[in-house]
């Protein structure tokens, strides 16, 4: 069944994590993805380890259901190549630095000449405006610019990241959410237009509350661990085997706890009757709850706090979670033919859409997997894409040139 995004296609030379992420939403959603790559190096994310079966797991995860032309965009001939598939494109995704899609003539001006209606998304570290826009930057980078780093963790404890790339694929879906917006608009109008996100500004919207607390209070957020600033009990508590979450955020919920923890009478305790009480004198709570849940496995407690009603789970390590009964339940896992990988399989994206599903088609490309499909379907010859592999202008898997 066609997706939502069928027969819209997008030509991306965006690299690393936050704008394959984004063009990956695209085409899982049904767009024809054309990932321009460079020769011999390809998209950064093919070296970054580990690598299964050669083959680096970022680059795995997120560059799936695309075709891979290998350009040298430093060359003329390599650029015109570029402006022959954006004539006939809907969208066009870049990740440079600032100014330097400008000075490969790939800028928005640039490529509105060629297409008037093109959508043009520019993902950067910093955004377009301001004295730091022009700096690189990585997700760790801007969790720490951003506030993020200074406020996770726990209290006492090591200065940490977030250890998922929360902003590079945060602003992936702001930039797929303007795109397709922008979409949107140019179905009603016929006008494209340029969409920018990036990661600096996805990270301040993600401490949002964060930010409005102080202006309330005047007070830093602090470090709480697995625990919340406003709400108690909160947090990771030790079982007899591994610690389960939870999470108490009003006084209904705490009762309900107590209930199971055989304790009816903290409801009526002064010190955790309410939940500014209970926010006070959390440390005592926390350490109440836990000579209690010492008793029972992990398992045992989140099966009778969740028949209970309180929310709770095992923290769990990632591979449980892999063949956990809901991430099955739910069908996180597609697979897809790898020549590789055996048993190759990726998680879907986080959403369900009954009509007109995302889906997963095709695994990660080779490097110019596509370049000679994609060049005869634009045009060229068979004599013109010999002369262009000849003088290195472009590369092709299949005349033996890969990206090892």
């Amino acid at each position: 069944m066609p997706g939502p995004l069928s027969g819209i296609t997008v030509v991306d030379v965006t690299t690393n994590i936050s704008g394959p992420s984004l063009t990956m939403i695209l085409a899982d959603l049904g767009a024809d993805i054309i990932k321009i790559e460079r020769p011999d190096i390809g998209d950064d994310s093919r070296a970054m380890g580990p690598f299964w079966e050669g083959e680096g797991v970022y680059f795995l995860h997120i560059n799936r259901n695309k075709q891979s032309i290998a350009i040298n965009l430093k060359q003329q001939e390599g650029r015109q190549i570029l402006y022959d598939l954006v004539k006939k494109a809907d969208v066009f995704v870049e990740n440079f630095r600032f100014n330097k899609a400008e000075q490969l003539g790939l800028g928005y001006d640039k490529l509105r000449e060629i297409n008037s209606s093109i959508i043009y998304c520019s993902i950067s570290a910093y955004g377009q405006e301001g004295e730091l826009r022009e700096r690189s930057g990585y997700d760790a980078i801007a969790q720490a610019d951003s506030g993020i780093i200074g406020i996770n963790g726990a209290q006492g404890s090591d200065l940490s990241r977030v250890p998922v790339s929360v902003l590079d694929q945060g602003s992936a879906m702001w930039g797929a959410i303007g795109v397709i917006s922008a979409l949107f608009h140019k179905e009603k109008t016929g006008e494209g237009q340029k969409v920018t996100t990036s990661l600096y500004e996805t990270g301040v919207f993600w401490v949002g509350y964060h930010m409005l607390s102080f202006l309330a209070t005047g007070k830093e957020p602090q470090k709480n661990g697995t625990s919340h600033s406003a709400f108690a009990p909160y947090g990771a508590f030790q079982a007899s085997d591994a610690p389960v979450m939870i999470g108490i955020s009003n006084d209904s919920l705490f009762k309900r706890l107590c209930q199971v923890l055989g304790k009816d009478e903290w409801t009526e305790d002064p010190r955790f009757a309410s939940n500014p009480m209970r926010v006070e004198n959390r440390n005592e709570l926390a350490e109440l709850i836990e000579n209690i849940l010492q008793s029972k496995s992990a398992g045992e407690w989140e099966a009778l706090l969740a028949e209970a009603g309180v929310p709770s789970s095992k923290v769990k390590a990632i591979s449980e979670v892999i063949e956990d009964q809901q991430t099955q339940a739910v069908k996180m896992w597609k697979e897809v033919s790898h020549s590789k990988i055996e048993n190759f399989r990726l998680p879907r994206l986080p959403f369900e859409l009954s009509s007109s599903p995302a889906s997963i088609n095709q695994a990660p490309p080779k490097l110019g997997e596509h370049t000679k499909d994609i060049l005869l379907k634009n045009g060229y010859n068979e004599e013109e894409i010999g002369r262009l592999l000849q003088g290195g202008t472009i590369q092709s898997s299949n005349n033996e040139i890969t990206s090892r």
